[in-house]
């Protein structure tokens, strides 16, 4: 018998409130908790660092990386950091248990996560990878990964633990595995074999993702701040994806277990997720309720969140 929904919530809240507890006080100020190790898909921030333009609007600003686990999003509701990175399913899931976190800025417009097939099994759509039969690794228990085995019900393929690396990929033409872009397929080619690539997205499951967080008193105390900040980020990205080699050779002397070539190909594969027409008429980083009104029914739908919210009270945007 499994824990009942009700019983899960519960026990999720409680646990929100004990990583908050425990992460240390030492980083409270204006800085930026990253969820992951410093990677193309933080390079607009490390440009707007490394260029001043946070500190040409008055920010002194630290960038925190993070790793596996990191509570980013319980951080910030504590107040232990100013900002954090996390993604648009956390931070509805996360209003819907009380806490008190708001989206400012979405790196990815649209979704860079995917799963890949070896190219010699010909699967033309993730609907067909998941009713053909074959291995699919994916990690049970996330909102896209329960979106997608709902959607394409009864499954054929066999579905087991994603476990991170791409060994078994590359030994196995039958297996497919969840994976980001700009990530494991680069490294498939670089092991010589030629990967296929389906977005989640492809379902209509579209969150946005690498989405700058901040708590909603800092919003009513701060407001002249978070602006700056938007503005500086807006700035850093914008430098970014035009010419991303300066600080592309920053990141990777920080994170060495990626290589300058893959920073490289993975800042050119990231940009249409980061730049698309909505940004282009609005702004870099430019959310829309629209957007956030599908992604909460989407989460209703599959019984993660009791009750749907005005989607206005999930991001603020300085013209909005």
């Amino acid at each position: 018998m499994g824990i009942p929904k009700s019983t899960s919530i519960q026990l999720t809240a409680v646990l929100f409130t004990l990583l908050a507890v425990l992460w240390t006080e030492a980083h409270a100020g204006t800085d930026l908790a990253l969820n992951w190790k410093p990677e193309p898909e933080f390079g607009g921030f490390y440009e707007a660092q490394a260029k001043k333009y946070y500190q040409n609007q008055g920010l002194s600003l630290e960038i925190l990386p993070g790793g596996a686990g990191q509570p980013v999003a319980q951080m910030v509701a504590s107040k232990k950091v100013m900002f954090g990175i996390s993604s648009a399913e956390e931070v509805v899931l996360a209003r819907g248990i009380g806490a008190k976190i708001v989206a400012i800025f979405a790196v990815y417009q649209n979704d860079p996560q995917g799963f890949m097939v070896r190219s010699e099994r010909n699967i033309h759509s993730l609907k067909e990878l998941f009713q053909s039969k074959g291995t699919i690794a994916l990690q049970k228990g996330l909102p896209f990964t329960e979106w997608l085995e709902k959607k394409y019900a009864p499954t054929q393929a066999q579905i087991v633990p994603y476990t991170g690396g791409i060994t078994q990929f590359l030994k196995d033409q039958s297996f497919s595995q969840q994976c980001f872009v700009t990530s494991e397929p680069l490294a498939a080619k670089r092991s010589n074999v030629t990967p296929k690539t389906f977005l989640v997205s492809e379902s209509g499951y579209n969150p946005y993702l690498t989405v700058v967080i901040v708590h909603e008193d800092t919003l009513k105390e701060h407001m002249d701040l978070v602006k700056k900040f938007i503005a500086a980020t807006q700035q850093g990205w914008s430098s970014y994806i035009n010419n991303p080699k300066e600080t592309n050779t920053l990141m990777q002397k920080l994170n060495s277990s990626m290589s300058l070539a893959d920073f490289d190909e993975a800042a050119k594969i990231q940009r249409p997720f980061i730049e698309t027409a909505e940004t282009k008429t609005h702004a870099l980083g430019a959310m829309n309720a629209d957007r956030w009104n599908v992604l909460q029914s989407q989460l209703k739908e599959l019984k993660l969140v009791a009750s749907l919210s005005n989607p206005n009270t999930f991001f603020f945007s300085p013209t909005k």
